[in-house]
Order: structure tokens, then C-alpha cells, then sequence
């Protein structure tokens, strides 16, 4: 992506502070598009702009692994906000999450799809050639799993981080449902909490 030629707006690439996570999630969430998240591998930054986010908020929300409470899986879900949760699905795919609110309170922004910006020759490598538009596809890309649960992503030195990046206009974002939640039950699944920037691809 070539910054000078951008629609949106590039803010200095400072990482986020706890404090930015320490808020509503759906805040949090809609923040996070334009966001950089940057994995560092091998000694080389692997990065991407944050372009599809989705909110998961408490165990009143049943589409949300707190659903049935505090569980080993989901236990970072309860811990400080600004953390990373990561988590294992359909038994062969990661899905990194950022822990949002106050501690104990189990809430988390789902990263679902980012726009390549740095190592992208590895990133693409790492997907054989396709895309990053889907959250088991990111984490693949960057080298994202089980190891990376629970570090914090405000400092570099857990080698997983987001930066600031992009001011997205609301007219450049779409608002909608889930994706996936099959099962869930009204009006969980329809839930407008779910944040995409439209066609940044």
C-alpha cells in the first residue's frame, strides 16, 4: 500500500496502550480498523492494516466462549484488557482476539481480516498466494498460534503488537452480524458487532 496515495488518513505507528483496550468493546472494536497489527518473526516485522473486526461482549452474550463462564480456554478473556486471545477452532485453525474493558469482565475484538503492508513477500509465501481476508487465514500468515495466547499486545518484547495506522472514515465502514453463529440464538446472532472496512483489498 502506498501511504501518499491513501483515502484515509496515517497517524505516527505508536503501539496502543492499555488504556485503548480498557474501554467498550464495540468501541474498541470499530477503533481498531486501520489499526497495524505487526508480528515480529525470525527478527523481521511481518504487518498488516486491521480491516474487519468483531465484538464479543460478556457471558450474557451467547455467542461468546464466556457464555458458560470462566474456563481454562477462555480465561484470558477474564484477565487484563490489551492482552491477546488466541484460541484453537474446528481443530486446525487459530483466531487471535484482543482482550477489551476491565479486568475480570470477559470481553474480546475478534481481528478477522488485515490489508498487507510489511513482509509482504513472507506474509504471502506463508499463504501459499492467498489472501488474509479471514481470521484463521491471518493468524497462518503471521505465524499466529496457542504460543501467543495471553501476551501482552502493548509491548514488542511479546513479539506480537498493534501500532496506530490508519483514521478510517464511518462512510468507508460497514456494520452488520457476526459471521458463523449458526447456532446461536436471537438476538445474539444478528448483533450488529461487526465491523468492516469496505473493499480495502
Amino acid at each position: 500500500m502506498d501511504e501518499n496515495a491513501s483515502p484515509f488518513t496515517f497517524s505516527r505507528h505508536m503501539i496502543l496502550s492499555p488504556d485503548f483496550y480498557a474501554r467498550p468493546t464495540l468501541t474498541v472494536a470499530r477503533e481498531l480498523l486501520g489499526a497495524r497489527l505487526v508480528r515480529l518473526l525470525d527478527g523481521i516485522r511481518l504487518a498488516g492494516i486491521i480491516t474487519e473486526t468483531e465484538a464479543y461482549i460478556g457471558e450474557k452474550d451467547l455467542g461468546c466462549h464466556a457464555k458458560s463462564g470462566k474456563t481454562k480456554r477462555n480465561a484470558v478473556m477474564y484477565g487484563p484488557p490489551g492482552h491477546a486471545y488466541v484460541y484453537f477452532t474446528y481443530g486446525m485453525h487459530w483466531c487471535l482476539n484482543a482482550v477489551t474493558e476491565a479486568e475480570g469482565f470477559p470481553a474480546a475484538v475478534l481481528i478477522r481480516a488485515i490489508l498487507p503492508i510489511e513482509g509482504v513477500e513472507i506474509i504471502h509465501k506463508r499463504r501459499n498466494g492467498g489472501d488474509t481476508r479471514g481470521p484463521a487465514k491471518l493468524t497462518r500468515a503471521l505465524a499466529i498460534d496457542g504460543a501467543l495466547n495471553g501476551v501482552r499486545l502493548t509491548e514488542p518484547s511479546s513479539g506480537l503488537w498493534i501500532e496506530s495506522g490508519l483514521s478510517v472514515p464511518d462512510e468507508s465502514v460497514t456494520v452488520g452480524p457476526r459471521v458463523g453463529l449458526y447456532t446461536v440464538p436471537e438476538p445474539w446472532k444478528s448483533m450488529p458487532w461487526r465491523f468492516r472496512v469496505i473493499d480495502p483489498f
